[in-house]
């Protein structure tokens, strides 16, 4: 039946009794691509009927269905004509992972972070209704991301509307209960028609003009509905936040979800349908372990376990190195952003439960927190992926480095990331981290370095960060670890005419650079730079007499980086050194492979050794030189 969907709205001509069956084709399919390509397969399995539903009732691409997050927008692309595209899911020249603009026109909103598609939403239908059009608008909000304060902010603007939009609430934690399900769903149909919505208005406006009824009997009847609604009605909350609520509804009951969206639609205001579904449903490991194939890598379809054994991650020294560190420091305290598995504080959890604090998808709330917790006499880990810090700038700025707190953040995914793509790339923390005043921001070479810096960071009076990248923590230079002082970057080999500084992950490819660059007769400085700030100011000024050149290497944003740190220190001191930057140019990145999204930012061994040779031969390196150009 999936063979009948080339394009999108072909999913009408299904007659409904047969939905479940393409519904059972499109797991088949999800499971066998998603086993390959690895991505995240629980949350779209946990969506497809409901995203047969949608397509059933919506017009695309007139109508604007919005998906929060987006992650779970897989079978959203096969009933939009992308069957054929989607083993090149996530792959580089692919489609991707989330809902792109670029990709389809049914496509409404490019989104990969939280909580932004209430917001969106209603920018969509106050634009329609300005310009007199009828088109109807759908954001589709998982639970998880209504611990974003975002979504209330939008809720609580979307009240005072008096056209159709739709909120669907995909609740997939809860449950059914029978005796609720069965009094909601009628209490829903009812409450959703035209004749009741007619019948409450003119009633209540009629006995406000009778005089001797008047005010007491409509307040009377007003607040017995209110209490009858607040005895009956599960969504009083967001009844009470200005939306109409229906359901809940049977996320996996296609009939019934088509029944609910049709009456949502007919609706003149903002109505929230709240739908259970569950995650992962069709597949058993998926399931039993949601959260291990929330984002997967490839996988054994029969046992649901990983193609490639793979060495530890950063991640995963993180983790054990935190809880070893809780162990020693009973003030140590970990906090994240609904990111427990994820940013490996599993174990930590496990072993100090009261010491850890999940805060939800709040990440500027997380950050705030921490500072309180630092206020109260703890040492806060705050635990969150580079992208999505971002999200917390102000509250970093303000709360935690104006009162100069001791708060630890621990920025796992720092650098490129891969198959996520642009959403997900960590290459602006650096850039916004180093401009505050107080912070004090590191990143490690390998994985012995990590464990180093965290123990120093938990030593030290004041905001520090720690970003280290996605993937296996290198094992490369173990015998250099010399102990870690403020500002003290660590030269790894010294040599003359050429000084690599490197920061992060891009040691190891400062060190690939350096062999190619000897096999043309050179013999380069190797540094790792440890800190981006503070800068080791005094190697900078010893290394400027002996070094025509210096490379600055960072996966990171060309503009504000180390790199531009570098080269304003070198300009003010008037140092006899060219500065040449080597970071990700001044563009988003789109999902390939890491090494390849490095190589089209020239940031591979080979083209970085290139730059040198051809910056040496031709005298092009100058001060104010920026990174490279786009590819």
């Amino acid at each position: 039946m999936l063979e009948e969907i080339r394009q999108t709205n072909d999913v009408k001509k299904i007659p409904v009794g047969q939905l479940p069956q393409l519904a059972s084709e499109i797991r088949e399919e999800l499971i066998r691509t998603v086993s390959r390509t690895g991505g995240h397969l629980a949350s779209n399995l946990g969506v497809v009927e409901l995203t047969i539903a949608l397509h059933y009732v919506y017009n695309l691409p007139q109508d604007r269905i919005i998906w929060d997050v987006g992650h779970q927008c897989y079978t959203h692309k096969l009933l939009t004509g992308r069957r054929d595209e989607l083993a090149t899911l996530r792959q580089e020249g692919g489609i991707s992972g989330f809902p792109r603009r670029e990709e389809s026109p049914s496509d409404s909103f490019d989104a990969g972070h939280s909580s932004s598609s209430i917001s969106a939403g209603l920018g969509y239908v106050t634009a329609r209704d300005l310009c007199g059009e009828s088109w109807s608008v759908v954001s589709v909000i998982g639970d998880g991301a209504l611990t974003g304060g975002m979504a209330y902010e939008a809720i609580n603007n979307a009240a005072k509307l008096k056209s159709n939009f739709t909120i669907i609430l995909n609740d997939n934690e809860m449950s059914i209960s029978p005796n609720v399900g069965g009094i909601s769903d009628y209490l829903g149909s009812i409450r959703t028609s035209g004749f009741y919505t007619g019948l409450k208005d003119s009633v209540l406006s009629r006995l406000e003009r009778i005089p001797e009824v008047g005010d007491d009997l409509v307040t009377t009847i007003r607040r017995t509905k209110s209490s009858l609604k607040q005895l009956m009605i599960p969504g009083m909350f967001f009844e009470d936040m200005g939306l109409t609520y229906l359901g809940p509804v049977d996320g996996h009951n296609i009939r019934a979800l088509i029944r609910a969206l049709q009456d949502a639609r007919r609706f003149q205001g903002p109505i929230l349908v709240h739908v259970i579904t569950q995650k992962g449903r069709g597949y058993l490991p998926a399931e039993r372990h949601p959260e291990q194939f929330h984002g997967t890598d490839a996988f054994h379809i029969d046992t649901g376990l990983p193609l490639k054994k793979k060495a530890p991650s950063y991640t995963q020294v993180f983790s054990s190195e935190l809880a070893a560190l809780g162990a020693e420091q009973p003030r140590i305290a970990a906090v994240t952003a609904a990111m427990r598995d994820g940013t490996g504080l599993k174990e930590f959890a496990r072993r100090f439960p009261d010491r850890f604090f999940d805060v939800g998808i709040a990440e500027g709330h997380a950050v705030t927190f921490a500072a309180g917790l630092a206020l109260g006499g703890l040492t806060p880990v705050l635990a969150v992926y580079s992208a999505f810090l971002q999200r917390g700038f102000d509250q970093i700025m303000d709360d935690i480095c104006m009162q100069n707190l001791h708060v630890i953040l621990a920025i796992d995914r720092a650098g490129l990331v891969g198959a996520d793509g642009k959403t997900h790339q960590g290459v602006f923390d650096l850039s916004y981290l180093t401009m505050l005043p107080n912070m004090t921001v590191m990143a490690p070479k390998n994985r012995w370095e990590l464990g180093d810096m965290l123990r120093f960071a938990a030593a030290h009076n004041g905001p520090v960060a720690i970003r280290y990248p996605r993937g296996e923590a290198w094992t490369g230079l173990r015998h250099c670890r010399a102990p870690i002082r403020l500002g003290e970057a660590e030269v790894i080999q010294e040599g003359r005419d050429v000084a690599l500084l490197a920061i992060g992950a891009m040691v190891q490819t400062a060190e690939e650079t350096a062999g190619l660059l000897e096999a043309e007769g050179l013999h380069p400085t190797v540094v790792n730079m440890r800190f981006a700030k503070p800068l080791d100011e005094a190697l900078l000024r010893r290394l400027a007499p002996t070094h025509t050149l210096a490379v600055t290497m960072e996966e990171n944003a060309g503009i504000g980086g180390m790199g531009s740190l570098v080269m304003a220190f070198v300009q003010q001191e008037d140092l006899p050194m060219k500065v040449c930057i080597g970071a990700v140019p001044d563009r988003f990145v789109r999902h390939a492979g890491v090494e390849s999204q490095r190589r089209q930012c020239g940031l591979d061994a080979r083209t970085l050794a290139g730059r040198v040779l051809a910056c040496l031969r031709s005298g092009e390196a100058a001060a104010g030189k920026t990174g490279p150009e786009e590819m």
